[in-house]
């Protein structure tokens, strides 16, 4: 029988937890070996609040290693959940411009810095080959591997300039999907020549750019592995480290996502991912004590079982800290960028020839945005120009104005086509919005929902918009 060393068990595991409080039982384990903690929207009040809470970690929790998802646009934790004031990478990848990009990153990571959380679980670098990813989509910077992977490698080196470690997502490409992770298990089953020309391509930058982390996806890739996610998967990882050649620390996406647990249970599914050679692992928004110590007891039984090779759990163990000694207290950075102008954003949209003749109609304008769900990785964020308090309901819409009706993922069957509709019946001129990645055809795209391409809708159909935020979370 193996022996287990508790420490090494303790180091490799990232909870979450609830509210704006360190909980005792989170205090009690950093005092036997935790590293890493993650925040989430869980996390921050109704009015903000994320300051707060990262002061108490500072305080309660010294040297540990505070991550968290700041993706940049409809992704924020630093801004939830009134929504973020940095343009995502979508629009980003529009604009083309990695200098750009690289600013952005830079911006988020003196935020990031201010605050003392260490692990940024950004960038997202998968190539969204499928405009009906219904997770992906605008978190990606576009469509093309080569632009995604040069925006890929700028965003690493901006943020990792700050003194913030970046964790590139999701390995080894979650792009080319039609179901989302969070619910349900996807599949890619792309041949490996087009995996390696598309999904890895970016990674491969990534990496080059020097990357701290990467983190893996619960999918299937039936060209690599046809039986296991990638999460779980030796033969996936393995092309990571040795085709890739990447030699810092894997992160597995939440184990608390169907596409992880929903057969096994979350701690089975941490003995697994360990075993397939992740190191960290993120447990989820809401981990609480009693499944932090089922996790726990988990890895334990598996090393001494044998399941587990002790020395599997030791490298986990010894990479994460390295990480943490790293990366844990990073250095408030002076002279951070701030938002992008909205004259250097408007240029990401993208506007029918319907939409540029609307844009010089003098007629009022009146927004009327569409409520649509949004995913588990955005969770109850203010998008759009309703971010902004300008949007008004349909029956209040004056006569004569014209009308800008916003939505996202507007399919086919979108309830905003019949809000069009009624509309135009009343004799009004209105054009159509999408505040996501495209999959109908409408007279403008925004490229992401974030409150700062909201102001560059305004900006882009000729209409005054209010004073746009300032960055401080």
């Amino acid at each position: 029988m193996a022996t287990v060393e508790p420490r090494d068990v303790t180091a490799v595991l990232q909870p979450g937890f609830v509210g704006t409080d360190v909980p005792p039982w989170v205090r009690s384990a950093h005092a036997e070996g935790l590293v890493s903690v993650c925040l989430y929207g869980d996390n921050v009040w109704p009015a903000g609040g994320v300051a707060e809470v990262c002061a108490a970690l500072r305080r309660e929790l010294p040297g540990v290693l505070v991550a968290a998802d700041e993706e940049g646009g409809d992704v924020t934790r630093l801004h939830y959940p009134g929504g973020s004031t940095s343009v995502g990478n979508a629009a980003l990848g529009r604009l083309d411009d990695p200098a750009l990009t690289r600013r952005v990153a830079a911006g988020i990571g003196a935020e990031l810095a201010a605050l003392g959380v260490g692990l940024d679980l950004a960038p997202v670098v998968d190539v969204n080959s499928s405009p009906r990813n219904p997770v992906i989509g605008v978190r990606s910077f576009g469509d093309d591997p080569g632009l995604v992977a040069r925006h890929a490698a700028a965003w690493v080196e901006g943020l990792q300039g700050t003194g913030i470690a970046a964790c590139a997502k999701h390995f080894p490409g979650h792009g080319d999907t039609v179901a989302d992770s969070h619910h349900d298990l996807p599949r890619v089953d792309a041949p490996p020549e087009v995996l390696r020309e598309r999904e890895l391509v970016p990674f491969r930058a990534a990496v080059a750019a020097g990357v701290a982390c990467v983190m893996t996806s619960h999918i299937v890739v039936s060209a690599l592995d046809a039986d296991r996610p990638a999460t779980f998967s030796p033969t996936v990882l393995g092309v990571l480290r040795d085709e890739l050649g990447f030699e810092g620390v894997v992160v597995s996406d939440a184990l608390d996502m169907a596409g992880a647990s929903s057969g096994t249970g979350i701690p089975e599914a941490a003995v697994r991912a360990l075993a397939a050679g992740v190191d960290l692992l993120c447990l989820g928004s809401a981990t609480g004590p009693e499944l932090f110590d089922a996790v726990r007891a988990a890895v334990a039984t598996a090393v001494a079982d044998g399941r587990l090779p002790a020395a599997r759990l030791a490298e986990a163990a010894a990479r994460v800290r390295a990480l943490a000694e790293r990366w844990a207290a990073p250095a408030p950075v002076g002279g951070s960028p701030g938002p992008l102008p909205v004259e250097a954003v408007t240029p990401a949209l993208t506007l029918s020839a319907e939409a540029r003749t609307f844009a010089v109609d003098p007629a009022p304008l009146a927004v009327v945005q569409v409520r649509g769900a949004s995913n588990l990785a955005v969770g109850s964020v203010a998008w759009g120009p309703a971010a902004l308090g300008v949007t008004v309901a349909e029956d209040e819409v004056p006569a004569g104005a014209r009308v800008a009706v916003v939505g996202r993922s507007v399919d086919a069957g979108h309830p905003a086509h019949a809000v069009v509709d009624r509309l135009r019946a009343r004799g009004h001129r209105v054009v159509l919005v999408e505040c996501g990645w495209p999959r109908a055809a409408v007279d403008v795209v925004t490229w992401g929902a974030s409150p700062v391409l909201a102001h560059a809708l305004l900006a882009a159909l000729g209409a005054p918009s209010p004073r746009q935020r300032a960055s401080t979370p």
